[in-house]
């Protein structure tokens, strides 16, 4: 009898610290929103409309652009044939979305309301990542490099109040990823993935100005963060997978710690001081305990190939992706960010 009971007893206590684990985790799984009728291909990057209520997601191999409610979580519209669609950008005064069409070689202009074409700005092939300047309403994307067959890449600037290109920006090499710009000056600093390095450039002169090497080994750095007033930058690789943060005065390397593997998208958290890497299997979530100093927090669960997703502050969600695998249907989880 007495062995029974401390085995009840050792049961209780096992339950109990799993619950009390689960409800400091991080993320609080709060909705599953469904994706029917998406077959397997990865999703790339989400946008939202936080006043409207609404959340853009593109569905990169699906060839879509998803519109998802945030009040009801659920999908509201599709916007069909769009040609490997990648990064969003929502103008909420134009009440237009600017989506970057990677295999048509465009920038397309919707009416965010009608969602109609209204026109489309050319690039070169394989236009991906952007980043977006409020201030002069420029928007910066990525294209050109390996799928167009050229040594270089292009960053092309885009005056988003007339939809027309101003410019391009030729960085020397064959593929760039993501792209941040610092908001007190003309910095903009981009990965030079091929190069294994990161890039400081210059907006005003359209020009790079350093090259800054990433530790010897750390390969493919994909994802990038900014935390803008403690001068960190926040850099994500995939062989092997790893969280880099590095000084953004100097390029000097603070931190270098193990992540999960294939993150494409990491949301850094101002308020509580986290960084969201999503990729491969789980959501690592980091804890920035000072600008030079960060631990691992937790590992969300995630799924195979989760690797987009968004931080919404405003609405106190964080977002994931899961792309259609092995029969089970695409979705979008929904968390609510935990103290």
């Amino acid at each position: 009898m007495k062995r029974m009971q401390f085995l009840v007893f050792i049961l209780f206590a096992a339950l109990t610290l799993v619950a009390t684990a689960q409800d400091r985790a991080p993320l609080k799984l709060v909705a599953t929103i469904p994706l029917p009728g998406l077959h397997d291909g990865d999703f790339d990057h989400f946008t939202p409309d936080v006043d409207g209520h609404r959340l853009f997601l593109t569905g990169e191999e699906n060839e879509k652009v998803l519109v998802l409610d945030t009040n009801t979580n659920q999908l509201i519209h599709t916007i069909e044939d769009v040609k490997a669609p990648h990064a969003i950008l929502f103008r909420k005064d134009l009440r237009k979305l600017f989506i970057v069409a990677g295999d048509a070689s465009a920038v397309q202009v919707y009416d965010s309301d009608s969602y109609k074409l209204l026109g489309e700005i050319k690039v070169s092939i394989d236009a991906d990542s952007i980043a977006y300047d409020s201030v002069t309403h420029n928007l910066y994307v990525v294209n050109g490099g390996r799928e167009a067959h050229t040594p270089y890449s292009l960053i092309s600037v885009i005056d988003t109040d007339n939809s027309k290109k101003l410019r391009d920006i030729k960085i020397d090499t064959n593929h760039i990823e993501a792209i941040v710009l610092e908001k007190s000056g003309p910095r903009m600093f981009s990965n030079l993935t091929s190069k294994n390095a990161v890039g400081l450039i210059d907006r005003n002169k359209a020009a790079l100005l350093a090259t800054w090497p990433l530790p010897p080994g750390d390969k493919l750095n994909v994802a990038m963060a900014f935390d803008e007033p403690d001068h960190r930058l926040f850099v994500i690789t995939r062989n092997p997978g790893k969280l880099i943060v590095l000084n953004s005065d100097s390029g000097k390397v603070i931190a270098d710690l193990p992540a999960v593997g294939m993150v494409d998208d990491m949301s850094y958290d101002a308020q509580h001081k986290r960084l969201y890497l999503a990729g491969d299997g789980s959501v690592d979530v980091f804890e920035q305990k000072d600008p030079d100093n960060y631990v691992l927090l937790a590992k969300v669960p995630g799924s195979f190939r989760a690797k987009t997703g968004l931080l919404v502050p405003e609405l106190n969600r964080y977002y994931l992706a899961v792309p259609h695998h092995e029969n089970k249907d695409a979705e979008v989880r929904v968390y609510e960010i935990q103290p």
